[in-house]
């Protein structure tokens, strides 16, 4: 299997194993690290252990191959179509050089407040207290106010996942994107580690944009955001 076949499992499983909580074959993040769990097969042994770590609240969300078929005990909160796609040396990744109007800040816990307040407005994907323990942020600010960043979150065997790419609504149109996302692929293939990322499969600019940077399509999962209790 490769690494990028049911990535979350493998992340927790391999380079991110010191971020899980598990239970037989099944794994999760930390809660306050990251929703994101997996295990070795969909199985409703695997299913009930993944019960078992999450408690009677919260939540957790599943990267699948196929649509999510109803289990017992559990509730469906959301679900989307999700692109992974992959880069291959589709464009340069020379060091980005800091301008007064796209300086790069790599982020830290404290920028932390800012971090939260960005994807909670943009909603990138789930992003949680401990997230930026995952790898390296990087950020863009007009004044005090972080208004893009980029990062990295999954990690397995040569693959690095950049993630949590997201611009406030009034600096679109700038470029910040894909500024922020070329220096930190350039970081992960500096590395010798190839990007990756994944994408809601109709989410065609971003798709663009993805494709434009030299990312290819590799294959459509499914997210699925499970609760415990029975279906409504």
């Amino acid at each position: 299997m490769h690494p990028l076949d049911n990535v979350i499992w493998h992340a927790l499983s391999t380079r991110q194993s010191e971020f899980a909580e598990s239970r037989g074959e099944a794994r999760r993040f930390m809660p306050e690290v990251s929703s994101l769990a997996g295990f070795h097969e969909p199985s409703p042994k695997n299913y009930e252990a993944m019960a078992e770590l999450l408690g009677p609240q919260g939540a957790i969300r599943l990267f699948l191959d196929s649509p999510f078929q109803n289990c017992n005990g559990w509730t469906l909160a959301a679900s989307a179509p999700l692109l992974q796609m992959v880069w291959e040396n589709g464009c340069d990744l020379q060091s980005w050089k800091n301008t007064p109007e796209t300086e790069l800040v790599e982020l830290n816990a404290a920028h932390l407040p800012e971090m939260i307040e960005l994807t909670a407005l943009t909603q990138p994907g789930p992003f949680d207290k401990r997230t930026h323990e995952l790898g390296t942020y990087l950020g863009i600010f007009r004044g005090e106010k972080l208004v893009a960043m980029a990062g990295e979150r999954l990690k397995v065997p040569g693959c690095t996942e950049l993630s949590a790419v997201c611009t406030h609504r009034e600096h679109t149109g700038h470029g910040y994107a894909r500024v922020l996302m070329t220096e930190v692929m350039r970081r992960i293939h500096s590395r010798g580690e190839t990007p990756f990322l994944h994408v809601r499969g109709d989410n065609l600019r971003a798709i663009q944009l993805y494709e434009a940077l030299g990312f290819r399509r590799r294959a459509l999962r499914h997210l699925a955001v499970l609760r415990k209790g029975a279906q409504g």
